[in-house]
This record gives structure tokens, sequence and C-alpha cells, in this order.
């Protein structure tokens, strides 16, 4: 199994380069999934044949040096190219009228102390209080549909899943980024284009967050 992840992993790797854009797991995106598979699964994709090779290999997208995970399509995981990081950043920074406006208060709470942390985990928040469990993880999911945060699924010790939440900044200074300085109506032009290639090449129906 693992030589055959591995050749997975190059045959996903190089079809991330060629598009930009991947997705973890969709019935008509082209995706993690179904290039590990030789096509979509229905359903939960852990039982899978390939399950455990398709876990491999995402996991690798995630360790990747030149791959971004973030809640980009259609608000799936969605795994990106570099290039396409000056865009990312530039939206994500921007804190437009549709990633601030109808914040639920606690969305909003959350991303107050974001900013001024610059990294919090979910079961943090939870351990010390002032956060209720439900609450935190519904305000977590707006600030990563609204692309106010990077984030990404991680094993606590306790053999639970929380949600680790970075700024943008904090992201940009661990993985040595240097923002370009890119216009966000430029950044969100160069997103739409691509989507709109994907899509009508697909047969698909991924939209960008602001769509």
């Amino acid at each position: 199994m693992v030589d055959r992840a591995r050749k997975s992993v190059g045959e996903v790797v190089a079809e991330l380069e060629r598009l930009g854009l991947l997705l973890l797991s969709d019935k008509k995106w082209p995706s993690v999934v179904a290039l590990v598979s030789g096509s979509p699964v229905s359903g939960s994709w852990w039982g899978a044949p390939r399950g455990e090779e398709i876990y491999a290999v995402s996991n690798h997208l995630t360790d990747h040096p030149d791959v971004l995970t973030v809640k980009l399509i259609s608000s799936k995981i969605t795994y990106a190219q570099r290039r396409l990081w000056p865009a990312i950043y530039a939206i994500g920074t921007a804190r437009a009228a549709w990633q601030m406006e109808k914040l639920s208060q606690t969305a909003q709470k959350l991303l107050g102390k974001l900013d001024k942390d610059g990294e919090l985990q979910t079961d943090w928040l939870v351990a010390v209080g002032g956060y209720e469990s439900r609450a935190l993880v519904a305000a977590s999911k707006e600030l990563q549909r609204r692309l106010l945060c990077c984030s990404g699924e991680v094993h606590t010790d306790k053999g639970k899943h929380a949600t680790r939440m970075k700024t943008w900044l904090h992201w940009a200074d661990e993985v040595g980024f240097v923002p370009s300085g890119m216009d966000p109506r430029q950044a969100m032009h160069e997103l739409e284009e691509i989507v709109e290639r994907i899509n009508t090449k697909y047969y698909a129906n991924g939209k960008l967050p602001w769509q």
C-alpha cells in the first residue's frame, strides 16, 4: 500500500500543479478522492476500498510546502497550489463587506481574540471557559467560510478532533510567505476565472465564498 500511496501522491500533486485547486472530495469537481479511487465516491470515503490511501495522500498534501489547505470551494476542504497563495491571502486579509457583515456575536468575539493571539484551537477555548462548544464550532465555521482565518483539523491528546485557526499574518510568518500586495478585486477575478474554467470542463458547480 505504501508504494501505491507514493504513486498516488505524485499523481495528485501533479494534477494540483496543473489545475491550481483540488477538493478533497466532490461528485464532479476534481478531487483527491476521485484521483486516488479512479472515480468519485458516494457518501463517506472513509469506508471506500482505498480509504486508507486517500487519508495518506490528504495528509501528505496538508504537510506539503507548496500546498495551502483552506475552505475555499463550496465551503469544502480545498487544496491550493502555491501560485494562488497571493490571491487567497489578499482576499483573506481584505475584511470586505461580504466577510464582515452579519457575523454572529460569537464569531465576532472569536475573530477579535484570534486577531489578538494569532492562533487559537477550539478545544483550548472550551477548556479555559467563556465559549459554549456548539456555538464555538459554528462560529469557527463562519470564519472559515468567509476566509477570515486559515484553519485545519487536528487530533487532540484526548483522541478527539479540534479546529486550529490562525490569522493569515500568523500563517504567512510560519510558512515564510511574503505577501505581494495584490489588490483583492484582482485576486477575486483571478480565482473566479479558474473556478469558471474548471466548472465548465468538468460540468461542476463549485462556488467561491463571495459568489
